[in-house]
């Protein structure tokens, strides 16, 4: 037998809950890899490794509300740089800048600290899935307005058949997933 590749491995331990939240929706609980310690730290070994290398390490890592804080904020501790939570309006105490982007049905808002980042800053932005890469897409406009580059775009899971991936690299945000549901 095949040893599993770590994407293999991932892939087997996300629980597929039928539909939820509406019907016909296949959703992709991530839960299972941050509840089992072996598999939390496949999965976190897997980004951190790949950002360790000079060429892709970023100065700081965003995190996209809300389980893009889990992922990032122990990424960035791995890799010794600091961590930025990208929130859902109404959330930061502080001086924010704020994006609003579309959802299927109406639009939502993130926001960022003023000082989150500096002019230059290299920032990797992870979150947990890419669906239709709104969110993603408007994380990166927040820190490209406070001057900051975005690397790259990390998650999880991609659902490409929603476009997200497609977008976010037509518009030029290289990608890394570990683990991609195309047909399902």
């Amino acid at each position: 037998m095949q040893p599993l590749s770590v994407n293999q491995y991932l892939r087997q331990h996300i629980r597929t809950v039928p539909d939820w939240p509406a019907p016909g929706v296949q959703f992709r609980d991530i839960t299972p890899l941050l509840q089992d310690p072996k598999v939390f730290r496949v999965l976190i070994d897997a980004f951190v490794h790949r950002y360790m290398d000079k060429a892709l390490r970023p100065d700081v890592v965003a995190g996209l509300d809300a389980r893009g804080f889990i992922l990032g904020a122990v990424v960035a501790y791995e890799l010794n740089v600091g961590f930025v939570p990208i929130r859902k309006k109404g959330k930061l105490p502080f001086t924010t800048v704020e994006e609003t982007y579309e959802l299927e049905y109406g639009s939502a808002t993130v926001e960022l600290h003023t000082d989150a980042v500096k002019p230059g800053d290299r920032v990797l932005l992870i979150d947990d899935l890419i669906a239709t890469g709104g969110t993603m897409m408007a994380g990166r406009r927040l820190l490209e307005k406070l001057g900051a580059t975005v690397t790259e775009g990390a998650a999880i899971v991609d659902l490409p058949e929603l476009g997200g991936s497609q977008r976010l690299k037509d518009s030029g945000l290289p990608l890394y997933t570990l683990v991609d549901f195309a047909g399902h």
